[in-house]
């Protein structure tokens, strides 16, 4: 293994996985998985910068992009689609971008990533601004996708963060605030689908999570903005109404039927 090489593409700490048995393959991605979670706590505290930006620029109107390609470009996506559900809020408030349009989200776009144009317009397309915030996702962190996209926006004054998981990373020199999680040779060499796309996911759980409940998306640990979907997510909330107003099943069903939503019954009941 060169010392040069990005942490990323490091060879892996096992050799001959495919003379594993199936007991040594969990164990051994278990016990790499397990690296993954003191990796982001070492980052916390510029976490906490970003977020606290995020938030005081979605009060103020802004939004939070994210761009990114491959596994990088899916996790941001993903991330931004379970704002709508989980905390009620517009499918505008949290835009998740994935180099070669939402076909790559399923299936890989040739040659997508490697266009360092492409984030901009794609951005663009949104009327982005001032407002908002742009955090750019690459395991390597060298995405020229994602390069082109914070290189843009921080030329249009637009306040950039970025995830990769390379030290020194580019996309970190075209970032306000930069994240880098340093987890490690992955268990299978290269495959950033396993420990970086984990520790991504985590910091974006932890981000969106902490705006949302900063913006008032949360009452306590309860989620009272969530769309009621589906018959778990109205059972759901049918309970949060009885625990909150001390009634029972019935009285809390009829309701959140008639007011829609969890936050609607507190708010007419004065609990809000």
């Amino acid at each position: 293994m060169k010392r040069n090489n990005p942490d990323t593409e490091q060879e892996s700490l096992y050799s001959n996985l495919d003379k594993m048995s199936t007991q040594e393959l969990l164990i051994n991605i278990n016990a790499e998985d397990k690296k993954v979670p003191e990796v982001v706590e070492k980052q916390i505290p510029k976490i906490e910068k970003l977020v606290d930006v995020i938030v005081s620029k979605m009060k103020t109107g802004g939004r939070l992009f994210y761009i990114g390609a491959g596994t990088s470009g899916r996790i941001g996506v993903l991330d931004a689609s379970e704002c709508p559900p989980t905390f009620g809020v517009p499918d505008d408030w949290v835009i998740g971008i994935i180099a070669g349009g939402d076909s790559a989200i399923r299936k890989a776009v040739e040659n997508a990533e490697d266009d360092i144009h492409q984030a901009w317009k794609d951005l663009k397309k949104y009327d982005i601004s001032t407002l908002d915030v742009v955090i750019g996702i690459a395991a390597s962190g060298n995405t020229p996708y994602v390069i082109g996209g914070l290189k843009k926006a921080r030329e249009n004054n637009i306040i950039t963060g970025s995830i990769s998981c390379n030290s020194l990373s580019l996309i970190s020199k075209e970032a306000d605030f930069p994240i880098e999680l340093i987890v490690g040779p992955e268990f299978l060499t290269g495959s950033t689908r396993m420990k970086s796309g984990t520790s991504q996911k985590l910091v974006l759980n932890m981000i969106t999570t902490s705006v949302m409940i900063k913006l008032g998306r949360v009452k306590g640990n309860k989620m009272v903005d969530m769309q009621l979907s589906n018959k778990k997510l109205v059972k759901r909330g049918v309970k949060m109404i009885v625990e909150e107003l001390n009634i029972d099943k019935m009285q809390a069903a009829k309701l959140l039927e008639e007011h829609k939503s969890v936050r609607a019954v507190l708010m007419a009941m004065k609990k809000i």
